[in-house]
């Protein structure tokens, strides 16, 4: 079944297109392919299905864009001089001749749909060279606070005198949210500046290097932009801005940092109001967890009250994980308050309080008010110290169902971590209902999988002998215009769940050594998080490279 393109009028809320004025409206799939098909037969040129059609990204990167658009073709393959193209018109000879003229080259036309070809090109409107070229074209409003929190609107125009590096900071902003980044990070080194976006977890470089000369100017303009000393060059910055974008408003948080090379800069991009839709319906199902640590999760969930602790890394979606554990236990008749720090998405239905450590609102100084306020359920985006951890504990115990996050590396380190915090032992032991540790893995894309042969040497790497993978097919990306040629599209977690049976937690206060506490969770049917990440593989979600850079190989 083709996938049939997106419509305009709901392209504004999607963040990973930005409309252009070049392309014609989107068309009807499947009556243009039956056009393009009879137009192919009628001509006796080749038919050329584009909606399974694989782009040269290399041929296509080196073919001008404004060419593709105006004279609707795409490159196929280069053949002894001659070009493959596929056209939605060939009748037209004069665009022929001139397209000719223009590529400097034979071409050997097929033809193609023009709503496939139009779906192709919109995609491509995400990259990288059509938002530099674009830039100019955009106008973004900076958002403001005053003194008592309300938003106070400044228009800050992208003229056509504006200042090359002020188009060329907007630029690097816009691109990142079209290429799903989380963070850019603009790193400064002996001769050059770098700027790198963090997509999928993994750095990857923006674009050519930038003459240092212009490093300033650059950290100077994002300063602005923060509201941030732009005199201060020895101490590190924080600051924050907001930018609206066709009527919907993103968050940035700015860091600089002084280095030996100058200052550098990393920016947090949280776009709430894109996600909302997609946390509006976020359900457990959607992290990719598997059915049994699945189950056991929802139940516990769903218990009256006690704890329910996730831990893992920075980054690892832990919070994104207790959001889609609010999403399915949300109901009218129970009221939820949570404290975060930042309150990265809202949720419709759920009072989410901001940490403002500037102003004295703690984590535990907001959690005291909270229990104040006749909560049935709790979430508190991290314990980072005693007071939150002492506090959180009692909470679990007198009826509430707290929701929170640690940073230890497995399920096990949490219990060390707690007694660090000086809790006591039975307490915290009673209060849990279950500890879940995760990671999160890229995915395979779904555009360019294709199956793969490990070599004996990454199977060796990977603790898999040949025996155990026997029959198994493993699969990789090859690259493509969809995942920007890294191969991956998006993430998913692997897990483990440690369910606080009465066996375990009698374990644990007999102070029983870990393997022990592991044996028993492993017969009461806990999968680890290696096992976890060999199961995905073996499903061809991810691959081996992937899980041995998040997991231990054992």
């Amino acid at each position: 079944m083709k996938p049939t393109p997106t419509p305009t009028k709901d392209r504004d809320t999607n963040p990973g297109i930005v409309e252009s004025p070049l392309l014609p409206k989107v068309l009807d799939a499947a009556s243009e392919e039956s056009r393009a098909k009879a137009l192919a037969q009628r001509l006796g040129m080749p038919y050329i299905d584009l909606w399974t059609f694989r782009v040269d990204a290399e041929l296509f990167k080196n073919t001008p864009l404004e060419w593709m658009l105006r004279y609707e073709f795409l490159p196929e393959r280069e053949d002894n001089g001659t070009l493959h193209i596929i056209m939605t018109d060939p009748t037209d000879v004069v665009k022929r001749d001139e397209l000719e003229g223009l590529l400097k080259r034979k071409l050997r036309v097929k033809v193609g749909s023009r709503a496939a070809l139009q779906e192709i090109l919109q995609k491509s409107e995400s990259s990288q060279r059509v938002l530099d070229q674009a830039t100019e074209e955009f106008k973004f409003q900076l958002v403001k606070e005053d003194e008592e929190g309300q938003e106070v609107l400044s228009i800050d125009r992208i003229a056509a005198d504006a200042s090359p590096i002020i188009k060329l900071v907007d630029s690097i902003v816009f691109n990142a949210i079209a290429r799903r980044a989380s963070d850019i990070h603009i790193e400064t080194q002996d001769q050059v500046v770098m700027v790198k976006y963090r997509v999928d977890g993994v750095l990857t470089p923006a674009m050519e290097p930038i003459d240092k000369k212009h490093h300033q100017t650059i950290i100077s303009r994002i300063k602005v932009m923060s509201e941030l000393d732009i005199a201060e060059k020895r101490i590190p910055q924080d600051g924050r801005f907001k930018i609206r974008v066709k009527g919907r408003t993103i968050d940035f948080r700015v860091s600089i940092m002084p280095t030996v090379h100058g200052e550098d800069s990393v920016i947090r991009i949280l776009d709430k109001e894109s996600a909302n839709s997609e946390f509006r319906n976020l359900r457990l199902d959607v992290l990719g967890m598997d059915p049994e640590t699945l189950r056991r999760l929802r139940k516990a969930i769903r218990e009256p009250y006690g704890m329910v602790l996730v831990t893992g890394p920075t980054g690892s979606g832990k919070t994104t994980s207790l959001y889609a554990c609010l999403s399915e236990i949300q109901s009218v008749e129970d009221k939820i308050i949570t404290i975060e720090d930042p309150v990265e998405y809202q949720l419709r239905g759920i009072t989410q309080i901001p940490v403002n450590e500037k102003k004295g609102l703690t984590f535990a100084r907001g959690l005291r008010s909270i229990l104040r306020h006749d909560p049935d359920k709790v979430m508190v985006g991290e314990i980072r110290d005693e007071e939150t951890a002492q506090i959180a504990v009692q909470a679990a115990l007198t009826g509430h169902l707290v929701f929170t996050t640690v940073h230890a590396n497995n399920v096990i380190d949490v219990l060390g971590r707690f007694l660090n915090m000086k809790v006591e032992l039975y307490n915290f032991v009673s209060a849990l209902n279950c500890i879940l540790a995760q990671r999160l893995v890229r995915k395979i894309c779904k555009h360019c999988k294709v199956e793969f042969v490990p070599p004996p040497q990454l199977l060796e790497d990977s603790c898999l002998p040949k025996e155990k993978v026997k029959g198994a097919t493993f699969y990789e990306g090859r690259g493509c215009i969809e995942c920007n040629g890294t191969g991956f599209y998006g993430r998913m977690a692997i897990t483990e769940l440690l369910d606080l049976s009465d066996r375990i937690r009698a374990l644990i206060l007999e102070k029983r050594p870990v393997a022990e506490i592991k044996k028993a969770a492993k017969e009461e049917g806990m999968s680890f998080l290696r096992e976890s990440a060999v199961r995905k593989v073996l499903l061809g979600e991810t691959t081996l490279r992937e899980i041995n850079k998040v997991t231990f190989v054992d």
